[in-house]
């Protein structure tokens, strides 16, 4: 025998209303959130917020006046993309059970999200695993590998 539908009305309301406090919930903890990441040549440190945005930027230990203009901006540019890529993850960690179906009601099925579309290249940009790195990157540290230039070498960045 199937269930009234006042019954079901009721439960689904229910499960919204603690869907709805989830969402807050989550909101509420990420509003505050950040990573701090340091570059691979630990010559910069960048603050990220949930939003993806810089909030801080500290260059470390002085290394940055060995550093030509494009070395520096490329180890800032790794750091935020590390860090966009460590919050984008924390916030999908965050919402990504609020999209699972209900586990009561099959008609509720969970909201569908495109992370991709949200966050963009803060999901390629995952450096950190080595996973992300861009063609153009590996080729510049093929080129640089080549070298006689030992003074540089290990920096990865020409």
């Amino acid at each position: 025998m199937t269930e009234p539908i006042e019954k079901r009305i009721a439960k689904a309301m229910a499960e919204l209303e603690s869907v709805q406090a989830a969402v807050a919930q989550a909101e509420e903890r990420l509003a505050g959130a950040s990573a701090t990441v340091r570059s691979r040549d630990r010559a910069v440190e960048v603050t990220v917020g949930a939003g993806g945005e810089l909030t801080g930027l500290k260059f470390l230990d002085n290394k940055y006046r060995a550093m030509n203009a494009s070395q520096l901006a490329q180890s800032v540019m790794e750091a935020v993309g590390r860090g966009r890529a460590q919050m984008a993850r924390e916030v999908m960690d965050t919402f990504g059970p609020l999209t699972a179906p209900s586990a009561d009601l099959p008609e509720l099925r969970g909201v569908d999200i495109d992370w991709d579309r949200i966050f963009g290249s803060a999901l390629s940009g995952e450096a950190g695993s080595g996973h992300g790195r861009r063609a153009g990157n590996r080729l510049r540290d093929e080129i640089h590998e080549d070298g006689d230039d030992a003074h540089n070498r290990g920096r990865g960045r020409a």
